[in-house]
């Protein structure tokens, strides 16, 4: 049975619990006209796997987004929500580290003109160059303990009565028609006013999206116990090769890292996380506990004793990038309901959370606003049968 909406009150669900999904859902709810539920395959406080790759995160905020002034806005937006949240007493402070990044880059690049507005950014000296660095810049920002900060979302939205369904969703219809009703056994509705879906690499084949854009760039860390290391590194070559040290607010070091796209292999590869480990170790030596440093060279043998585990995920990678749009479904006796689309962050994910949440938003709230288009050709039809087949 259909419940009657409160005029005041309309229904969102979105689709996923990534970093992105999570906060999507806590900045719509934090409008206080939304009811909001969240509906997902898996949680942040379920055990690791790459099907959930928001655990397996850095995650430091270093903008890439040099030309592209999108990014550059969705990437800004977010730091300054992230230096709010980690400022002291902040909300929450304890899932951060503030403190120093240098770049060194051994590419092309000539400038990172997109990242003066970083808090103390300046630019390198010659003599302040290492490796196969031809320009650096510093700057400071925070570092992310990914599944602290994961949890601290997720427990934001539940404090707010949110609600969570875990749910295997074969097709958006499922949801469109009758909300989660089907999974949670309740006879009685609310009719859905409209769905966000930020389902990361399930985008790839969620009926009704069914993107095929979006393809996996698999990443691979390994994760140390260092917590006399307060600053982090990153180092692209001019190969690609892109190797990072991430200190978190726990004293743990998340080093990494890969980017190769479409590898789906779901468990860390032994032979890359030597090589990681030898590349962490050549940008930041520090790595190796003090005692060991003493009167000799770190060696990898050094690192054997603090590591904690190798990890791996799938980001979600998307030709043309991040999908930030609207498309409107035509349901069973209901008429058109919006659909907002919110995925294909790539690894910016947690750096560009805020900012694409802000933007899903907007788009949600035109859309609702305007009400559905007149213009059939940008509509999508569900089935009027079986729904999900």
């Amino acid at each position: 049975m259909a419940l009657s909406n409160d005029n005041q009150i309309k229904e969102i669900i979105v689709i996923g619990a990534g970093v992105v999904g999570l906060t999507t859902a806590l900045k719509i709810q934090e409008q206080g006209t939304y009811r909001v539920t969240i509906v997902a395959e898996t949680f942040p406080t379920d055990p690791r796997s790459s099907r959930y790759t928001s655990h397996w995160a850095g995650a430091h905020h270093v903008s890439h987004a040099c030309d592209d002034r999108r990014q550059r806005k969705l990437d800004q937006d977010t730091f300054y929500a992230l230096w709010k949240l980690s400022e002291p007493g902040g909300a929450a402070e304890g899932c951060f580290l503030r403190h120093t990044q240098t770049e060194y880059r051994g590419d092309d690049l000539t400038d990172a003109e997109w990242l003066h507005y970083m808090p103390d950014f300046r630019y390198l000296d010659p003599n302040e160059l290492r490796g196969p660095a031809k320009i650096g810049f510093s700057f400071s920002t925070v570092t992310m303990n990914t599944p602290a900060y994961l949890n601290w979302l997720l427990s934001s939205f539940l404090a707010k009565n949110g609600t969570i369904v875990r749910v295997s969703l074969q097709h958006i219809s499922q949801l469109l028609e009758r909300g989660t009703s089907p999974y949670t056994g309740v006879h009685s509705y609310r009719d859905v006013d409209a769905i966000v879906v930020c389902a990361g690499i399930g985008a790839r084949s969620l009926g009704g999206v069914e993107d095929k854009d979006v393809y996996p760039i698999r990443g691979q860390t390994v994760l140390l116990r260092a917590p006399w290391i307060k600053f982090g590194r990153t180092m692209t070559e001019a190969d690609g090769t892109y190797t990072y040290t991430m200190p978190r607010s726990n004293g743990d070091v998340l080093c990494g890292g890969t980017r190769v796209p479409n590898d789906w292999y779901p468990v860390p590869r032994p032979e890359v996380t030597e090589d990681i480990l030898t590349r962490a170790l050549q940008l930041t030596p520090e790595l190796a506990p003090p005692q060991t440093r003493v009167d000799r060279d770190p060696t990898v043998e050094d690192l054997r004793s603090i590591i904690i585990e190798p990890g791996c995920g799938l980001r979600p990678g998307r030709k043309g990038g991040i999908r930030l749009e609207v498309e409107w479904f035509d349901v069973p006796a209901r008429g058109k309901v919006p659909v907002v689309y919110n995925y294909g962050h790539s690894g910016s994910g947690f750096l560009s959370s805020w900012g694409s949440a802000n933007m899903a938003l907007d788009l949600l709230e035109g859309a609702l606003t305007s009400g559905a288009p007149t213009n059939a050709d940008i509509c999508a039809g569900l089935p009027s049968g079986n729904l999900g087949n």
